[in-house]
């Protein structure tokens, strides 16, 4: 039930996660590319298998700098019925794998850690968490 997960970045670095949720082997996987934080359009590839069934699942995303909430993103995904997304009806133990485009960044970010928190849960109340990722981006070199 532990999470796992470190993110170290460069200035030119790719971004692949992989992440042991608990000791019988639940992994959670994520791999971006190019390795570039300048570029305008990145691939992603998922890879998960969840604990429990996903007939809905709502995603929270924060990221701090220097110990303030520079981002809090939250959508819900599936809510059971009409869901547009791929993971929506995924089973427990069942592997769910995907390919899809991030927008690139629209901003530049400063030099500096930044902690992202990334969760998901069963219910819209926050009470039943699926996953908490929680890692450190470093910006070594400014982007201006």
């Amino acid at each position: 039930m532990s999470s796992c997960l470190h993110f170290w970045n460069t200035r030119v670095d790719c971004v692949t996660v992989v992440c042991f949720l608990s000791a019988s082997a639940h992994t959670f996987m994520f791999n971006l590319t190019p390795c570039s934080m300048n570029k305008s359009v990145w691939k992603a590839a998922l890879t998960w298998i969840p604990r429990s069934d996903i007939t809905f699942l709502k995603i929270v995303f924060n990221v701090w700098y220097e110990g303030a909430n520079a981002l809090h993103w939250k959508e819900v995904l599936c809510s059971g019925s009409d869901d547009i997304y791929s993971v929506c009806g995924t089973l427990k133990g069942e592997s769910f794998a995907t390919v899809f485009d991030i927008k690139g960044s629209r901003i530049q970010f400063p030099k500096g850690n930044y902690n992202i928190i990334l969760q998901s849960f069963s219910d819209d109340s926050d009470n039943n968490i699926l996953m908490c990722l929680n890692f450190t981006m470093i910006v070594k070199q400014d982007a201006f």
